[in-house]
């Protein structure tokens, strides 16, 4: 495919195609909008960044042409609010000079003003699950029209417990639909769930499954602990030139706060922002907002930002920590090198976080390249207590993959056990006391 024009897109999604600043379809767009707009049900698995949401968004909306009725006639499920807010972003970019209504449901705020755009009638609505089924059950949506059902990072869905929810939603929607599914990754469980979802789908992979995109460039550095990974990430900022928009990923909502305090002190506030679950929904779309439209250089979150986070020119992504969902590096990364720009991701390990390099390196099927610790960073000195977490993640691990693996703490308590054993025996044969007696 050279261009849109090929696709036979009408005249009015054309222009908004080229407004938008697209000329070249990507693989997953050419591969998945001529089925789309045949009519079949579509399994599509593409990396992140390849442009997934408009090889759906733009069949759809050709094949929805115009507002018709009161009652939604597409629904999009996303995993989040994040999400579902830059796909609902997406559908208003393209169907800007299409008479179609839009209307986009989530959680974490009052319902009130969805209900009141709900009964002033939509053709697509976009929704997390819970929201959407709140809604339904409370009367506000009408599914009688509803001729296609969408579900983009299926995975994710299921990750985050979604699949109640997604079963209920599938007894309600007309049986007769057209439905689609897309992820950058696709577990054994998603096959097993998209029987109930898809039928005789057409199955498209770009990428083998969980393919970081090509135009990220990966490297890991060996770091200690915490301390080291703060002094680290600092040397690296210093270069403000090349690290111009930078998402810093964390495991926790602790660490992710940590770490914001830590830049915010070197920064200042109007640099810095962050994000993560505790976060209230207005701070959370001002932050992004924020970050997108390039008044801040730095963005602080947890892994509820590593799925539809569309920023252009993100220059790197940092794994601050190592994800513990391996299936997680590939959307954390594909925050960067989006649209054919190329992009670095930069992840820190400690000991205890190699068990899960390992699994992400088999996930995406090549090793990670190793970078030498730069000199002129300090390395600090593990604490006590960091320490010891360290020992008993690494022990766990050990126990996880074999369950008779007792563990160093194990060993080391055991073995402190013997040596006092041995030493009261030493004492018997001697004839010293004993705490029982004389031998």
């Amino acid at each position: 495919m050279a261009s849109f024009e090929d696709f036979k897109l009408n005249r009015q999604l054309l222009n908004a195609i080229e407004e938008a600043g697209y000329s070249t379809p990507t693989e997953i767009q050419q591969k998945a909008i001529t089925p789309i707009l045949a009519g079949q049900d579509v399994m599509g698995i593409a990396q992140t960044g390849t442009g997934k949401t408009a090889a759906f968004v733009l069949p759809l909306l050709m094949k929805l042409k115009y507002a018709q009725g009161q009652d939604p006639r597409a629904l999009i499920l996303s995993p989040t609010r994040e999400l579902a807010m830059q796909i609902e972003e997406n559908v208003r970019t393209f169907s800007t000079y299409l008479d179609l209504r839009t209307i986009v449901l989530y959680g974490g705020l009052g319902p009130k003003t969805q209900k009141e755009q709900l009964a002033q009638g939509c053709d697509i609505i976009v929704a997390t699950p819970g929201r959407f089924l709140d809604l339904y059950l409370e009367g506000d949506i009408n599914l009688k029209s509803l001729k296609f059902l969408v579900m983009d990072e299926a995975d994710k869905m299921m990750d985050m417990g979604f699949i109640g929810k997604i079963h209920r939603i599938l007894e309600v929607v007309p049986r007769k639909r057209q439905n689609l599914l897309f992820s950058a990754t696709m577990s054994e469980l998603v096959r097993k769930i998209s029987g109930d979802f898809l039928a005789f789908p057409t199955v498209i992979e770009v990428t083998e499954q969980a393919t970081p995109a090509q135009t990220v460039s990966q490297s890991l550095y060996e770091v200690p602990n915490l301390k080291t990974k703060l002094n680290l990430l600092q040397y690296l900022l210093l270069d403000s030139e090349s690290f111009h928009r930078i998402i810093v990923f964390c495991k926790t909502k602790n660490v992710a706060d940590n770490v914001f305090h830590f830049l915010e002190r070197k920064y200042g506030d109007e640099h810095v922002r962050v994000i993560h679950a505790n976060k209230g929904q207005n701070t959370r779309i001002n932050s992004i907002n924020a970050f997108k439209e390039g008044f801040i250089r730095i963005l602080v979150a947890t892994d509820v930002a590593a799925r539809g986070l569309d920023v252009s020119n993100v220059s790197h992504v940092f794994n601050f920590d190592v994800p513990i969902v391996v299936e997680d590096y590939v959307h954390r990364i594909g925050r960067t090198g989006r649209a054919y720009n190329e992009g670095d991701a930069i992840t820190f390990c400690n000991p205890a976080e190699f068990y899960y390099i390992e699994k992400i390196e088999k996930l995406i099927r090549q090793e990670i390249p190793r970078k030498e610790f730069p000199a002129n960073v300090f390395v600090e000195n593990t604490g006590f207590e960091e320490k010891q977490d360290i020992a008993r993640e690494i022990d766990a691990q050990k126990r996880k993959e074999n369950p008779d693996f007792k563990g160093a703490f194990h060993e080391k308590k055991h073995a402190h056990k013997s040596n006092n054993r041995q030493k009261v025996a030493g004492k018997k044969r001697s004839g010293v006391k004993t705490k029982k007696g004389r031998s």
